[in-house]
């Protein structure tokens, strides 16, 4: 009985490897064609979808997907196409089932979108420069009505705190446990949302008493950095090009968009801050910030602050990280991790 048992096994082993075998020869039969398709697309652009039938069999239909969605399906020919406009920039996924000679195989490829034109270069004047706690490892920044909020990050040290703007020191301080490395706030309704990077966790606050609410779980396996909101929604970044929109009323994640330029994405999006209608984001190990579209994601323009950088005396300072828009005065606040100064600039074409 063993022996026999066994036997089938084995049996069964090698029929599994010639279905397989013959699967992956059927594969061959059918592939897109390469030579059409362009190596970045945008919004303006139809993608040719042609597919190569090497070993001339005879097609009864082609289904095409994109994403996972069917979008044509043809009886005759193994052409069809795809429009881009409202599609989202970044990585599509294009798949065509093929039924053929009583069979049915798949073939995949995938396309990028980018944006359809090259983002301004933004200038900036500074207004005033403040003192900044050079201990405060900056991961979030916000005004709440007068008062500026921060919230810091690494482990033991990461803490949400109300902060005097005009001399940096800070009024009121929450600590996190020491588990938790903090990441990016944002203040919506009276309330304090908070990231932290790998915990898969946020927390939530009274803005005015700064008592704990409650804790929330991502919904996603995601990393929290940025955060922001536009009255309504809260954005979050996770250190790729992806920004994602949160429903505050249960904090799950209900969209994203991708940052790009005309050229590439744009990747490890980190410090967010929602100005008239458009997403500022700090770019990590980058003393600059996109502006962003958050419709589609698209940068429009590019903040250089390398300069900057140059007047943080503190030699323990790090990246640029930390964007606080004051609506009363229309000037924005930017600083960095371990920074000995925060900026208050006004920026232009």
């Amino acid at each position: 009985m063993k022996k026999h048992n066994i036997f089938i096994t084995i049996l069964l082993a090698a029929l599994a490897i010639a279905c397989k075998d013959s699967q992956s020869e059927k594969e061959k039969y059918f592939s897109f064609n390469e030579t059409n398709l362009k190596s970045k697309y945008t919004s303006n652009d139809k993608v040719s979808l042609e597919l190569l039938n090497t070993n001339n069999k005879k097609i009864d239909s082609i289904v095409f997907f994109a994403d996972g969605a069917k979008i044509y399906s043809v009886k005759e020919g193994n052409t069809s196409s795809f429009d881009l406009m409202g599609k989202k920039l970044g990585y599509h996924y294009l798949k065509a089932l093929v039924y053929f000679e009583n069979d049915t195989v798949s073939t995949s490829t995938r396309i990028e979108m980018v944006a359809n034109s090259a983002p301004k270069l933004m200038k900036f004047t500074i207004i005033n420069t403040y003192d900044h706690d050079v201990n405060a490892f900056t991961e979030g920044y916000e005004f709440y009505n007068d008062t500026l909020m921060e919230s810091t990050g690494q482990n033991g040290k990461s803490y949400i705190a109300k902060v005097d703007y005009k001399t940096g020191k800070t009024i009121k301080k929450v600590d996190l446990d020491g588990q938790y490395f903090g990441e990016g706030i944002t203040v919506l309704n009276d309330k304090i949302y908070q990231l932290t990077w790998q915990n898969t966790t946020g927390f939530i606050y009274d803005a005015k008493t700064m008592k704990k609410i409650k804790s929330f779980t991502y919904d996603k396996k995601i990393e929290g950095w940025g955060m922001t909101n536009d009255g309504k929604n809260i954005y979050h970044s996770d250190g790729t090009e992806k920004i994602w929109k949160m429903d505050p009323s249960n904090q799950k994640l209900v969209d994203f968009i991708n940052v790009y330029t005309n050229d590439s994405k744009i990747k490890s999006v980190n410090e967010l801050e929602w100005i008239e209608g458009k997403i500022f984001g700090n770019i990590w190990q980058k003393d600059a910030i996109a502006i962003i579209n958050p419709t589609d994601g698209t940068v429009e323009a590019v903040l250089d602050l390398t300069s900057l950088r140059a007047k943080v005396t503190n030699p323990e300072a790090e990246v640029l990280n930390g964007i606080a828009y004051n609506k009363k005065t229309k000037t924005i606040f930017v600083t960095g991790k371990n920074w000995n100064k925060t900026f208050e600039i006004k920026v232009t074409e």
